[in-house]
């Protein structure tokens, strides 16, 4: 490999390296996030938990530790489905 080829490599570690950080982060604060909601639902009553928001709160919970796990594993389209699972 010539020179101008290993700077080309150096730079897409330096890249990719970014991204890992970048999704690391990412996972972190999705994991945040559904901790906040499953300690909401688990603050709900049972009766509260067995409603419609308590239903939708515990797919929220769901699909953000989903999408933390996705980004773990740097599934960029798995983490984009399950957030995409919110928005519906």
């Amino acid at each position: 490999m010539n020179a101008k080829d290993r700077k080309a490599v150096a730079s897409i570690i330096s890249k990719l390296e970014g991204m890992k950080a970048e999704m690391e982060e990412l996972s972190s604060t999705l994991n945040e996030m559904a901790d906040a909601a499953q300690e909401a639902y688990d603050n709900m009553t049972e009766k509260a938990q067995e409603s419609d928001r308590g239903i939708a709160l515990e797919e929220a919970t769901n699909y953000l530790a989903d999408a933390a796990s996705a980004c773990d594993s740097g599934n960029v389209d798995e983490a984009l489905d399950a957030l995409g699972n919110l928005e519906s």
